[in-house]
């Protein structure tokens, strides 16, 4: 297990630094625009080596022993085809219809996946409702996971980071709830975050574009959607650790939506967009999302792990202050 982790984030950084040589040879930039957040055209398409690298470290963990149930790799092959989906999308600017419509399938194809071999007849534990309605409703809630992700992949470092702390964080919990294969595959999308942010720490030599962030949020859905499956964490760990992206993304589209706008186009509103603005920073934020999950979202997910009984209050708990900020930073332009 601990080739595999020490593979991750080596792999990804080599995968990275040779797209990094095509991207430039090839043309592969992302060119500012006055919706961006950088200045300089800066390749792009870096998600492929996130994912290449985490498929070569999940490979190494199997030849050390490590049993993988299915589900795995179902899943990391749902985020290989997703990650193709986002380089056509980035290179060629695929029509929006199209892209949700792959994404709408891979989500549909991994609940289809926990129904025949994860869950139980009653469905995901702890949830109160009907199996025939938790399906649909929790696919839905992946999709806009998948969304939202690459909503919020706006300026350098954010979304690795994001990765890297709900996935360390998932470990952790996985470890002290004892589910090993969980824990590991948790640790390892980690890890593959360090290698990315060898390149793409602020100021940003490489982005992940939409080849990264789409299976990033699908990676990171699917994951809770597994250990609740398994019964191991409660969905409601992951709707805190996950909480700055979820209430960012959620709270701008709601807002853009009662002002008229249109919902797809670039734009520049979310709160982590006008905090970089307004420290001229994008390191600051960064540093803001590693002190908000240290020392707020990590222990209450924590919380509810140990004493699930209050997971409703707890995850109100942890979005409230959220809530609170979004509204004070919306004066912010």
């Amino acid at each position: 297990m601990s080739l595999a982790l020490l593979t991750a984030p080596v792999a990804v950084a080599l995968l990275c630094g040779l797209w990094l040589r095509l991207a430039r040879s090839g043309r592969w930039v992302d060119t500012p625009g006055h919706r961006s957040a950088h200045r300089q055209p800066t390749p792009s398409g870096g998600g492929v080596g996130i994912v290449l690298g985490l498929a070569a470290s999940v490979w190494v963990a199997a030849l050390a022993g490590v049993l993988w149930p299915p589900v795995y790799g179902v899943l990391l092959g749902l985020a290989a085809l997703l990650m193709l989906v986002g380089l056509l999308d980035d290179r060629y600017n695929l029509p929006a219809l199209l892209r949700l419509g792959c994404y709408a399938l891979a989500c549909a194809v991994l609940m289809a996946a926990l129904y025949l071999v994860v869950l139980p007849r009653a469905g995901f534990p702890g949830l109160p409702l009907p199996l025939w309605l938790q399906l649909p409703l929790l696919a839905l809630g992946l999709l806009w996971l998948v969304n939202l992700y690459n909503f919020m992949d706006g300026i350098d470092g954010l979304a690795a980071l994001q990765a890297f702390l709900a996935g360390m964080s998932g470990a952790l919990l996985a470890l002290l709830a004892g589910d090993p294969p969980l824990a590991l595959m948790c640790a390892l999308l980690a890890a593959c975050q360090l290698g990315f942010l060898y390149w793409n720490w602020p100021p940003a030599r490489l982005f992940m574009g939409d080849a990264g962030s789409v299976p990033l949020g699908f990676l990171l859905g699917g994951l809770a959607l597994i250990a609740a499956a398994h019964g191991t964490l409660p969905l409601a760990c992951w709707l805190v650790l996950l909480a700055a992206f979820i209430t960012d993304a959620t709270w701008t589209l709601l807002a853009r939506w009662r002002a008229g706008a249109r919902l797809f186009e670039a734009h520049r509103d979310h709160a982590y967009q006008r905090l970089a603005r307004y420290w001229n920073s994008h390191l600051a934020v960064d540093f803001v999302l590693i002190a908000l999950n240290a020392l707020w979202l990590f222990p209450l997910a924590w919380t509810i792990l140990r004493w699930p009984q209050f997971q409703l209050f707890l995850v109100i708990l942890a979005y409230l202050p959220l809530l609170l900020g979004m509204a004070k930073l919306r004066r912010l332009t």
